[in-house]
């Protein structure tokens, strides 16, 4: 994702249109500025998986353009607003001089927040773990939810030693709850009852 935007600079504007450059074939690449860091580099895992997860929502919202676009055109669109959320994001951790000077819209927090209420006050009260499944459609939005955990975790562990803005890491943290509920809805949509993991019993539940 953001290894491209530092080489498109060369490609879009320069003498060719050829998308490879070879400057990365010994395990280098250039942050937003022009600084060379390995690919291994904890701030390139960081945005590299951003990338890896938008991708797989940009595949969660072509299974829904295939069945009940019509139904989930607000689901659809919140996605693509994610999407770009998170590019911006990427574009944060690659920038690491802030030469874009480009900052996190903290008001996407109390955003995604009203969209999983919303989305809840549609569906049944939760009782028992629910197991991932159910349509192509919510499995694909469970895999964004465990992806994005694991993006989560990437970002915890790299501002462990450099400084990342935790309203990035909050809305993060959201947004798995967000695939989370988005998962149940699609179920719902289809009529497709959820699977559940009883063997613990009722976990979410008052006495």
């Amino acid at each position: 994702m953001l290894i491209v935007i530092s080489k498109l600079k060369y490609i879009i504007w320069g003498a060719g249109m050829k998308i490879y450059t070879g400057r990365g074939d010994f395990g280098n690449t250039n942050l937003i500025g022009g600084q060379t860091v390995k690919k291994t580099d904890p701030r390139v895992e960081a945005y590299g998986s951003m990338d890896e997860l938008n991708a797989h929502i940009g595949l969660l919202i072509s299974f829904i353009d295939e069945e009940h676009e019509s139904l989930l055109e607000d689901v659809k669109a919140d996605m693509l607003s994610i999407q770009h959320d998170l590019f911006d994001i990427g574009s944060i951790l690659a920038d690491k001089d802030n030469k874009l000077n480009l900052k996190f819209d903290i008001s996407k927090i109390k955003s995604i927040e009203c969209e999983i209420d919303a989305l809840t006050k549609k569906l049944s009260k939760i009782e028992y773990f629910i197991l991932p499944g159910g349509t192509k459609q919510a499995a694909q939005a469970h895999i964004v939810r465990t992806v994005m955990r694991r993006v989560e975790r990437n970002l915890l562990r790299f501002s462990e030693k450099e400084s990342v803005d935790k309203n990035i890491l909050i809305y993060l943290n959201r947004l798995s709850d967000y695939f989370f509920t988005v998962a149940r809805y699609l179920n719902k949509q289809s009529d497709r009852e959820e699977n559940v993991y009883t063997k613990t019993g009722k976990v979410f539940h008052k006495d």
